[in-house]
């Protein structure tokens, strides 16, 4: 399956407490995007990841999919659309497991949620196919 390009760009980051590991952070961050995560930039209180590649986007569909999210992440999207970007929270301890699992608000995950922003130029197109029925 040939993977449309948006032009999106992700980046995904987190703050680092005290009381956690920064490598197991930075693997969480990794572990959202599967192999098309790049590198992740460690500072002292936070961790980040930016990718251009579209499988990166293909991997947050998938998840979205898999968890039955869709529709959850569509309204989350939407809601929080800006200019060219738009961004979802998620659970750091289920992003751990290499798991997508959306957070409505910043108390649902103990440590702070993992904060996914997506960019594009043609960012109702990006939503619209991340969050797709068809095909999937």
């Amino acid at each position: 399956m040939s993977l449309p390009d948006f032009g999106a760009k992700i980046l995904v980051e987190a703050t680092i407490s005290p009381s956690e590991d920064p490598k197991k952070v930075a693997e969480a961050l990794a572990g959202l995007l599967g192999e098309a995560a790049g590198l992740v930039a460690i500072g002292p209180a936070s961790a980040r990841l930016a990718t251009g590649n579209p499988r990166a986007l293909a991997r947050v569909r998938d998840q979205l999919r898999d968890r039955h999210v869709r529709s959850a992440a569509r309204r989350q999207l939407l809601l929080n659309k800006s200019g060219t970007s738009t961004r979802l929270m998620l659970n750091r301890q289920a992003a751990a497991a290499g798991v997508l699992a959306l957070c409505g608000s910043d108390e649902e995950s103990p440590l702070g949620p993992i904060y996914m922003t997506i960019e594009s130029d043609r960012l109702e197109e990006v939503i619209d196919w991340v969050t797709a029925y068809d095909g999937g």
